[in-house]
């Protein structure tokens, strides 16, 4: 036993030993059972539609409508920001 270690480390050392262990002898199991699963790949990813890719929906679009006041609010922001950015 060497001289500069304590007790402590040696039992870290073979603590992390034992858990490198488990973890690769996990992953090993988990890579093992994975591979040797039979996978129907056509059950997996439907086939697509006849006629070619299909649309996709959009969802409505939201509008608000604003007053005049409201509109120049929003019109001195944007200049506010806009100036902001600029200096």
């Amino acid at each position: 036993m060497p001289q500069n270690v304590s007790v402590v480390q040696q039992i870290g050392v073979a603590a992390l030993l034992v858990a490198t262990a488990a973890w690769i002898a996990g992953r090993v199991r988990f890579a093992r059972r994975d591979r040797f699963e039979p996978v129907d790949w056509r059950a997996v990813r439907p086939t697509p539609p006849r006629g070619g890719i299909p649309r996709q929906s959009v969802p409505a679009t939201e509008h608000v409508d604003l007053t005049p006041d409201e509109r120049a609010a929003f019109a001195g922001l944007v200049r506010q920001l806009g100036d902001e950015q600029r200096g």
